[in-house]
């Protein structure tokens, strides 16, 4: 039963939700009951007499919830307005029906193939008119709760994660340093006293000389058969070779307890200087030459930073995961070269950290193979990787920016050029 706008004041009892509903339709008369019926609806109604007019009115910064565009237009029609539409992703998710004459299945399927989601046939059966734009209106609205929430659960899936993660590795790094620290401390300790020994036993033996200068044949043979001077001499470099290297193991259990800081509770004033200095220690195997490339050199460029009031163990997580994927890359870059092709540009991460105005800046840049540009709005995605399958979880700069932006309310930015490398920049504020 066709409805005149006097009846419908009687017959609709539902005022559904407000919405913006922009109508498209070249004729004033349609234009004009359709958005009356629509206004006592409680819509607000946008109208606009031709394709080119409505999509003139979608560049202002507020869009319609809804679009009722007519197919039979002159200039631009509503089959190719429809079309530069959905081709606009800032506007492409609005719902578009259509308002036809046309009866011809061909019509309908060529305009749902372009994007619109529903017909409504003329003439206008206007309460027809009222439940497609209310389903359609309460469908749109439930696809961006569901969108919301769904970002909602992967934030919050990652930050489980990578709470995990940073938990697992600070309780692994700062366990072996514990476990490791002991054992190296009594050996450390023990050699003082082992040299001290050592240096008498040498001097009882000089006294010996002194003394008894003509041993017997025997001893005399046993003197020049093991070289006591050679003995001594090296025994010595040997010690000193032994402190050298539990200072090492000292030294690197100390980086392991400032790297995981797993003790620290809630922000600390910290060095990020020592933080990198701690990542690149452990990291330090992955940067010597290997059987198939040169080292991967190192170049650092450290301003005057100040102490940064921050979660240090999250930090040093972010640098380990960068520095990490720029090995990474340029490895990969690296891959199915000779060695000799590799010597002429060998890998290079470089980094730099400076101030800048009440920002703390930390750059690092590798001259691997960069980022395509199809990659590239992708790349802070959680479980995104560009990695070989089974090489990355797709969760380190997922992690990272999650860390520098949520957690510390800074800012993780990065410039790449295929074939030209990637540089990453941490903004995190003083």
């Amino acid at each position: 039963m066709k409805m005149t706008i006097g009846d419908q004041k009687n017959s609709i009892d539902y005022v559904p939700s407000r919405g913006i509903v922009l109508v498209v339709d070249d004729n004033p008369a349609n234009l004009q009951v359709l958005s009356s019926f629509l206004d006592q609806s409680s819509f607000e109604v946008w109208a606009a007499r031709s394709g080119e007019k409505a999509l003139g009115r979608l560049e202002n910064d507020d869009l319609p919830d809804l679009i009722l565009l007519d197919v039979m237009m002159p200039g631009l029609d509503g089959f190719e307005t429809c079309k530069q539409l959905k081709s606009n992703p800032r506007v492409q998710d609005i719902p578009v029906i259509f308002m036809t004459a046309l009866a011809e299945t061909a019509d309908k399927v060529k305009g749902l193939q372009l994007g619109a989601v529903d017909y409504i046939t003329k003439p206008f059966q206007y309460e027809e008119v009222l439940v497609r734009i209310e389903n359609h209106l309460k469908l749109r609205n439930l696809t961006k709760t569901l969108i919301s929430k769904n970002a909602e659960l992967q934030q919050t899936q990652t930050q489980l994660i990578q709470a995990e993660k940073v938990a697992a590795l600070g309780q692994l790094t700062a366990g072996i340093a514990h476990e490791v620290n002991n054992p190296i401390n009594f050996i450390a300790g023990n050699l003082n006293f082992m040299e001290k020994y050592v240096q008498e036993i040498v001097s009882l033996l000089h006294l010996y000389q002194k003394y008894l200068p003509n041993p017997p044949d025997e001893i005399q043979t046993a003197i020049q058969k093991n070289d006591i001077s050679f003995l001594l001499n090296d025994l010595f470099k040997i010690i000193q070779s032994m402190q050298v290297g539990t200072s090492r193991v000292i030294e690197i259990v100390s980086s392991l307890n400032n790297f995981s800081r797993h003790r620290e509770a809630g922000k600390k004033l910290a060095n990020l200087h020592e933080g990198i200095e701690s990542t690149l220690l452990i990291l330090g195997h992955r940067f010597k030459a290997n059987a198939h490339r040169p080292a991967i050199q190192i170049i650092k460029e450290y301003g005057n930073l100040p102490l940064i009031e921050c979660f240090p163990g999250e930090i040093n997580q972010v640098f380990m995961n960068l520095i990490s994927n720029a090995i990474d890359a340029i490895e990969e870059t690296h891959k199915n070269k000779s060695f000799s092709e590799i010597s002429l540009n060998p890998g290079m991460i470089k980094l730099k950290t400076e101030v800048i105005g009440e920002q703390v800046i930390f750059r690092i840049a590798d001259n691997g193979l960069g980022i395509n540009k199809a990659d590239q709005t992708k790349i802070f995605d959680a479980f995104y990787t560009t990695k070989p399958v089974g090489k990355g979880t797709g969760l380190g700069l997922s992690i990272a920016y999650q860390i520098v932006v949520n957690n510390h309310h800074g800012k993780l930015t990065y410039n790449s050029n295929p074939g030209e490398g990637i540089e990453f920049i941490i903004q995190l504020p003083i």
